[in-house]
């Protein structure tokens, strides 16, 4: 197997919190990412939280989902099978879900969109929220073909 290259973390920084600026970044403008996150952390901070980024982690902590439903083809029937979700997807999920919210929303910067949806997150409140409920379930609804994940 095949080992994974160490990580640059930038001083200040966590391997976290570069992933989510990775996931931000659109068209290789890292700076432009690094920017909005930043400004989303002193947004949070204005609004009388002590430690953002605990927030931002806790936040996205909360969107982690449990259980995902995925698609297999079983004697020509297709069956939405719950399965448990990894940690690292856990993760991948819960990122990409508060971009996604994020992005879909107008009308404000995106630094401005980024501190209302993880001050959301945190009152298990807001879109993305909304999204990881609606996996959940999606899961526990199709829990009588659970005993097909093993094909």
């Amino acid at each position: 197997m095949a080992q994974k290259r160490p990580t640059f973390i930038p001083e200040g920084s966590s391997l976290l919190q570069e992933k989510f600026i990775n996931c931000v970044m659109r068209g290789g403008k890292k700076t432009v990412a690094q920017r909005i996150f930043k400004d989303a952390m002193e947004i949070i901070a204005s609004k009388g939280h002590k430690d953002p980024v605990k927030l931002f982690e806790k936040a996205l902590d909360t969107l982690k989902p449990t259980l995902e439903v995925k698609a297999k083809r079983i004697g020509g029937a297709v069956y939405q099978i719950p399965m448990e979700v990894k940690p690292a997807r856990q993760m991948t999920l819960s990122i990409r879900w508060i971009l996604e919210t994020t992005r879909n929303k107008r009308n404000a910067p995106m630094a401005q969109k980024l501190a209302n949806e993880l001050m959301l997150a945190i009152n298990n409140e807001g879109s993305a929220i909304k999204k990881r409920d609606d996996v959940m379930k999606m899961a526990q609804a199709n829990k009588a073909f659970a005993h097909y994940a093993k094909y």
